[in-house]
């Protein structure tokens, strides 16, 4: 892996009017099955960053994503913020659960996200280390504070452009405001002429 596959990635080819729609904290037995309803509504494949305490607890969820043609990402086993563990500690938090997507799903994933974002040159080692490339963001609507469906769709809509990774949430809590934005900004963005991508493997 180059060095500069080892750094996160926060956007993909502005070139290009697509969007990468990433979805994190999942999986959740009461959400995730609307988002996967309403993604499969308009066609949209998506970037599942899962918690490996959650897919243990919902492995035919974890199967259901898959099977449905969306990414499976490793979004650590129990969400702890990665720059206070020592090395060891991160390596079982990201082999773990990269050891369970893959035997859930038959895919070892190849992306992987630090809680909140929160990097740390020994996460981006160890990810390496497990052929995973980091995946960040470029527009963050904050819904897991709950804001509004409103204030989400208000913040994806104006921060969104080519090449955006959008930030959403499906598990962590109550997300029907996350579920009910989806629900008003996706046919915007495919009315104004977005295509959705799941960033290559």
């Amino acid at each position: 892996m180059t060095a500069a596959e080892s750094k996160p990635v926060y956007e993909l080819d502005a070139a290009r009017r697509v969007v990468a729609l990433t979805i994190d904290d999942g999986p959740d037995p009461k959400h995730t099955p609307i988002v996967l309803a309403l993604l499969q509504q308009y066609g949209i494949r998506a970037t599942f960053f899962l918690i490996g305490e959650n897919a243990a607890g919902h492995p035919a969820l974890v199967r259901e994503i898959a099977d449905r043609g969306h990414h499976i990402a490793n979004h650590t086993w129990t969400h702890p913020d990665l720059r206070e563990l020592s090395e060891g500690k991160v390596r079982d938090e990201l082999e773990r659960t990269s050891d369970l997507l893959h035997r859930a799903t038959g895919r070892a994933p190849t992306w992987f996200r630090a809680p909140g974002g929160d990097w740390g040159s020994t996460s981006l080692k160890v990810a390496a280390s497990l052929g995973m490339r980091p995946m960040a963001w470029s527009v963050d609507p904050r819904d897991w504070a709950r804001p509004g469906t409103t204030v989400i769709t208000d913040r994806v809509l104006k921060d969104v452009r080519p090449g955006a990774i959008v930030l959403n949430h499906d598990g962590g809590g109550d997300r029907s405001q996350t579920v009910a934005a989806l629900k008003v900004y996706l046919p915007v963005l495919i009315d104004s002429g977005y295509r959705f991508t799941a960033p290559p493997t």
